[in-house]
């Protein structure tokens, strides 16, 4: 894709080479490393995107937002 080498983009990320590798095999990463690679990669605005959305003020806006109306069924008697 863009010819970088694993110690280049590392480099250019400012993350140890080590920390690049195990992304790599793993997928396990720190988030601060991940928006350093993705700076480095130029494709931060897809962490814009990936938290767009609902703006909340406050806990409870989230919590009414995201709790659903439980149902209770009919008892069997």
């Amino acid at each position: 894709m863009l010819g970088l080498t694993q110690k280049t983009l590392a480099d250019k990320a400012g993350i140890p080479l080590p920390t690049y590798r195990r992304f790599e095999r793993t997928g396990d990463v720190s988030l601060r490393s991940l928006v350093m690679l993705s700076i480095a990669l130029d494709c931060s605005r897809d962490f814009s995107e990936l938290f767009a959305g609902n703006t909340f003020t406050s806990l409870d806006e989230i919590i009414d937002s995201t709790s659903k109306q439980r149902k209770r069924g009919k008892r069997n008697t």
